[in-house]
């Protein structure tokens, strides 16, 4: 592409800088600008990153005529709101992963995407890993045969902090919204179609959450 594609950053947390220190690294991505819910968040933020603006709201980023395209990195429950947001200026979007709470909020996003035919993706990375590239390419082409069956396990041990967002009822905490994702995900790229039955156990710890 001869004209960079202009991205702004909804939220300053982590997963914002990460997502920062790639679009460095490409050619055709610029740090158009940053919206977080303070002017000095946002401030600190452009400053790190070399975002040419910041904006001390997520209303004024999705009302910023510059930006092409608005990457979502807040918490998982507000990836609704957010999204809806910034379609509604007419803005596309890239949802931080998971993509909402659950299938009402998820739907509500789409059919907002669908009525103003705008771009609107989740933010599922491990989607466009290489090898991930190679496998599909395999599938595709029958080299391994006709998948059966998916294996799929991702977890870590997380200190103890009931206040965190992993264990915050809250936040949208516990396993499967944080982890358990992938595995799905996963297993619904390799069969190409939505599960037929689902059965599930969980832990559920003293925070409220599935550990």
């Amino acid at each position: 592409m001869t004209t960079p594609i202009r991205w702004g950053i909804l939220g300053t947390g982590n997963i914002a800088k990460q997502f920062a220190k790639g679009l460095a690294v490409l050619p055709d991505a610029q740090l158009a600008a940053v919206g977080s819910r303070s002017h000095e968040s946002a401030q600190s933020f452009a400053g790190e990153f070399k975002a040419a603006r910041s904006h001390g709201s997520y209303e004024a980023l999705a009302r910023d005529p510059d930006i092409d395209v608005i990457y979502i990195a807040t918490p998982h429950p507000l990836h609704c709101a957010n999204t809806l947001l910034c379609l509604k200026h007419d803005k596309p979007v890239l949802c931080e992963k998971p993509f909402a709470v659950n299938a009402v909020e998820a739907q509500a996003m789409i059919t907002a995407a669908r009525s103003k035919k705008l771009f609107l993706m989740e933010a599922m990375w491990t989607r466009f890993l290489p090898v991930t590239t190679q496998v599909m390419e395999w599938i595709r082409a029958g080299r391994i045969g006709e998948p059966r069956q998916v294996l799929a396990d991702f977890g870590f041990r997380c200190g103890w902090n009931p206040q965190s967002r992993l264990l915050d009822r809250s936040l949208g905490g516990g396993a499967l919204l944080d982890v358990g994702v992938y595995c799905l995900a996963y297993a619904r790229m390799v069969f190409g179609s939505a599960p037929e039955r689902l059965h599930a156990d969980a832990h559920v710890g003293e925070t409220g959450v599935d550990e």
